[in-house]
C-alpha cells in the first residue's frame, strides 16, 4: 500500500512541475487534464504527508520512553502515544479507502426522473413530495436545481418530472437514489381514513459531456410542437417544446419547459446525452456482472429500495435495513443520515472486494 502511496506523491510532485510549464500553461487540454489529475489526488497526498508526520512524531514518543523520565513525563509520553496510534489506525483506514479507485462519475452534475408509478393520483402526489425533498436537498447543499420539463397533475403533483441539479460532487451523493420508492399513507381524498400504498420510480442518472458520448446527428430525429400544460391548455403557439428520437437506441426526450425552442433542444440534448451514456453503462454492467457473478447490485430500477410510512413518520431503506424515525425532517430535504449510510456501506464493500484483489 505505501509503495503505491509514495507513487501517487510523486506523481502529484510530478503535476506540480508541468504546472509550471509556459509550454502546459499555453495548452488549454493538458492544462485542464493536468489540474483535474491533479485535483483528484490531492486528498491522497495530503492525508498521506499527514500519517508520515503522525508516524515521525509517534517514533520520537517512543525513543523518548527509553531516555530516563521520571514518572510523571513517562505517563505523559504514553498517554501521547496512545493518541498518535489511534490517529495513525485512523490515517491508515482513510488512505486504504482513498486508494479504492473512485467512480469517475462522482463529480458530476445529476440528472433526475421522477415517476409517480402505482397509486394514480397518489402516485403523482408523492412524486412531487421526492421532487421537493431533492430539491431542498440540493438547496441545503448550496447546489442549483433546473427542471427540464413536467408533467404535473391538476391535484399539484406530477405524473413525471425531470431536472437537474447542478454541483460539485451531487452524483456522488445521490446515485444511491435509484429505484421504486414506496409510500404508505392516508391520501387526502381518502374518506374512509384507510392507509394506501403507492409508488413513485426516480431515476438518477450523471450528467454526460460530449467527449464521453458520441451522438451524431444523423441518428437524431428532430420534432417541434406546440407545448401544453395541465390539462391540455396550451401554454403558447410557438413551436417551442421539442423532442428528440435517438434512433439506433430508440430513447426518447420531450422538453418544453422554456419558451425559447433553442433552450429546450439543448436541455432536450443533455437529457438524451445522459440517457444514452446510462444505457451504454447498464449494457457494460450486466456483461461484467455475467464475469464476476459477486459484483455488488443488480442495477435494477424496479426494485422498491425505500419505503416512507407517513403514521409512523418512518423512513426505512431496505437495502441497508435503516429505519429513521425522522420522516417530517427527510421530507425536507435532510437527507444526510441516509446518505452518509448509503455511502459507508458502498465504501465497505469497495474494501472488502479490494481485500479480495
Amino acid at each position: 500500500m505505501f509503495d503505491r502511496l509514495q507513487a501517487v506523491e510523486d506523481r502529484y510532485e510530478k503535476l506540480n512541475e508541468l504546472l509550471s510549464d509556459p509550454s502546459i500553461v499555453n495548452d488549454t487540454n493538458k492544462l485542464r487534464d493536468y489540474s483535474k489529475e491533479q485535483s483528484d489526488i490531492q486528498d491522497t497526498v495530503d492525508t498521506y504527508r499527514e500519517y508520515k508526520q503522525v508516524r515521525e512524531q509517534l517514533q520520537d514518543a517512543k525513543a523518548m520512553l527509553d531516555d530516563k523520565l521520571d514518572p510523571e513525563m513517562r505517563e505523559m509520553v504514553k498517554e501521547e502515544l496512545s493518541e498518535l496510534e489511534q490517529q495513525m489506525e485512523n490515517l491508515e483506514a482513510r488512505l486504504k479507502l482513498l486508494l479504492v479507485p473512485k467512480d469517475p462519475n462522482d463529480d458530476k452534475n445529476v440528472i433526475f426522473e421522477i415517476r409517480g408509478a402505482a397509486g394514480g393520483d397518489e402516485a403523482a402526489l408523492f412524486a412531487g413530495n421526492l421532487y421537493r425533498m431533492y430539491s431542498r436537498f440540493a438547496e441545503i447543499q448550496g447546489w442549483k436545481t433546473e427542471i427540464i420539463d413536467a408533467n404535473p397533475t391538476g391535484l399539484g403533483g406530477f405524473k413525471e418530472i425531470i431536472f437537474m441539479i447542478n454541483g460539485k460532487g451531487a452524483f456522488s451523493k445521490l446515485k444511491f437514489e435509484n429505484g421504486a420508492h414506496r409510500v404508505q399513507r392516508v391520501p387526502e381524498t381518502e374518506s374512509g381514513g384507510r392507509i394506501h400504498t403507492s409508488t413513485a420510480t426516480v431515476a438518477c442518472l450523471p450528467e454526460a459531456e460530449d467527449v464521453e458520448v458520441e451522438i451524431h446527428d444523423k441518428d437524431i430525429r428532430f420534432d417541434a410542437f406546440a407545448s401544453s400544460g395541465a390539462g391540455g391548455q396550451s401554454v403558447n403557439t410557438t413551436m417551442s417544446a421539442v423532442r428528440l428520437t435517438h434512433i439506433p437506441t430508440g430513447i426518447v426526450v420531450s422538453c418544453q419547459d422554456e419558451k425559447s425552442q433553442h433552450k429546450n433542444k439543448d436541455k432536450a440534448m443533455k437529457v438524451l446525452r445522459a440517457r444514452v451514456y446510462d444505457k451504454f453503462q447498464q449494457e457494460a454492467q450486466a456483461e461484467y456482472d455475467q464475469v464476476r457473478k459477486s459484483a455488488v447490485g443488480t442495477g435494477d430500477r424496479s426494485e422498491r429500495i425505500r419505503t416512507y410510512n407517513f403514521p409512523q413518520n418512518r423512513v426505512t431503506d431496505h437495502r441497508i435495513g435503516l429505519t429513521i424515525q425522522k420522516l417530517d425532517q427527510i421530507l425536507e430535504g435532510k437527507l444526510d443520515d441516509i446518505i452518509d449510510a448509503l455511502v459507508l456501506e458502498d465504501q465497505s464493500k469497495k474494501l472488502e472486494s479490494a481485500g479480495e484483489l
